[in-house]
C-alpha cells in the first residue's frame, strides 16, 4: 500500500516548516520507505504500519500547535510490488513506449507521403 499524506499546523503566524520537520523526523525513523516533496509525503507499508506513522507523525505536530489539518490518499494495490517506485517506473516505461510509436508512426506517415508523390517528404527546398 501507498499512502500519501500532508500535515499542516494551524493556529501559528510563522512558518510551519519547524512543526512538519518533526513529523519527518518520525517518518524517517520508521523505517518505512518514504518521499517527501513540497506537497506530500509518501509512505509505503502494510496498512497498520502506514497508519502509525501517520498517527505518531500528526501526534508530533498536534503537540506543538493548536490545530493540525491532515489530508490523506491511499492507493491499495494488492500485488504491487514497491509501489513507491514501481508506480513511476510503469509510468516512465509507458512514456518511452508511447514516444517511440508516436515516432514510428511519424516515420510511416513520411514512407507513405514519399511513395503518393515519388519525393521524399524530407526534400530540401529546391528554390534559391
Amino acid at each position: 500500500m501507498l499512502i500519501a499524506f500532508a500535515l499542516t499546523p494551524m493556529g501559528v503566524e510563522e512558518n510551519g516548516a519547524a512543526y512538519v520537520a518533526d513529523a519527518i523526523k518520525i517518518i524517517r525513523e520508521s523505517g518505512l520507505p518514504s518521499r517527501s516533496d513540497s506537497m506530500y509525503t509518501m509512505i509505503e507499508g502494510d496498512w497498520d504500519e502506514v497508519m502509525d506513522v501517520v498517527k505518531r507523525a500528526t501526534e508530533a505536530v498536534a503537540a506543538r500547535v493548536p490545530r493540525v489539518q491532515v489530508s490523506i490518499k491511499a492507493d491499495v494495490w494488492p500485488g504491487m510490488d514497491r509501489p513507491l517506485d514501481g508506480k513511476i517506473a510503469m509510468l516512465e516505461q509507458r512514456v518511452a513506449d508511447n514516444a517511440a510509436a508516436a515516432g514510428a508512426l511519424e516515420g510511416s506517415a513520411a514512407a507513405a507521403e514519399a511513395d503518393a508523390s515519388g519525393v521524399p517528404a524530407t526534400a530540401p527546398d529546391a528554390t534559391p
